[in-house]
């Protein structure tokens, strides 16, 4: 029934911390679009097919989760480079690796990964497949 992810929604506090991060350090691309009912003015980070869609906590727009909260996210991405540039990247914008080079089992096997936290704590595993 189900293929694949097409967006998941991010809850935020600080929208320009968080745009920060998504995009100078995880390399997103910010889009800005008009969707919802009614429609309003929308941002997301997009990355290959998918994208991540940012609600700013108690401006969350309807339909909602039951309890949309900053920091309750823990998502794994499969890095567009090598693992090891990766973690010289997030060196050079200064972010800390809070675990990691470790390796895991994602959904199509083996990977490599280290993990960091976005502004809100949201905890993002970045991998290499193995």
């Amino acid at each position: 029934m189900i293929d694949h992810l097409d967006h998941l929604v991010l809850t935020t506090i600080d929208e320009q911390a968080c745009i920060d991060f998504y995009t100078r350090v995880m390399g997103m691309t910010l889009e800005t679009f008009v969707g919802g009912t009614p429609p309003a003015p929308r941002k997301a980070f997009r990355f290959g097919e998918q994208k991540i869609n940012l609600h700013l906590r108690g401006k969350e727009l309807e339909p909602k989760a039951h309890t949309p909260v900053p920091g309750a996210l823990d998502l794994c991405f499969i890095a567009s480079m090598p693992l090891d540039v990766v973690i010289a990247r997030l060196g050079e914008h200064g972010w800390p690796i809070i675990e990691g080079p470790v390796q895991r089992t994602g959904a199509t096997g083996k990977i490599r990964s280290v993990y960091v936290r976005d502004p809100d704590l949201n905890l993002i595993e970045i991998s290499e497949l193995l």
